[in-house]
């Protein structure tokens, strides 16, 4: 597995990996599948400070992708991001998810970041426990902010301090 930042050239792979769940998974909130254009809309938002990676296997394929966003727009929050993951459903258990998010924690540390912040449906247990097992704590639960599937949805927050 290679760990690098991703190019335009990935966005169909990482959009592919994003759009298998929003029909099927908590893991997003969103319900509708992400165009081509807003994905291209959403890499141009990122930069070395905010970076957007993929894993890929031994062909060359995304088998995973990762990204360090603004945590908040306003200017106190300059030194904190959030983290996203997401792996490819056939590639689950393999440690895929930790070398992502264990490389972004690298990318957050030597770019200067304080935090990091997960906001993760709380529905969704492998999730939280990839984040406690590198280093996050739970800072935050708050219930039925978010509704799909006809269900209420808690959200998890939890953060590592750099």
């Amino acid at each position: 597995m290679v760990i690098r930042d991703a190019a335009s050239a990935d966005l169909a792979s990482i959009n592919a990996i994003y759009n298998h769940y929003v029909p099927r998974s908590t893991c997003t909130w969103d319900v509708d599948a992400r165009s081509d254009d807003a994905a291209m809309r959403w890499l141009a938002t990122h930069d070395a400070t905010h970076p957007v990676t993929v894993a890929t296997d031994e062909h060359g394929d995304v088998i995973a992708w990762g990204s360090l966003s603004p945590f908040r727009p306003r200017f106190g929050y300059r030194h904190t991001v959030e983290d996203t993951v997401y792996v490819r459903e056939d590639q689950h258990g393999r440690g895929v998810g930790r070398a992502i998010l264990d490389d972004l924690v690298a990318r957050a540390r030597a770019r200067g970041h304080h935090a990091i912040i997960a906001v993760i449906s709380a529905d969704q247990a492998a999730s939280v426990r990839l984040h406690e097992r590198a280093g996050f704590t739970r800072v935050a639960h708050l219930p039925q902010v978010g509704h799909k599937f006809d269900r209420w949805l808690d959200l998890t927050m939890l953060q590592l301090l750099l």
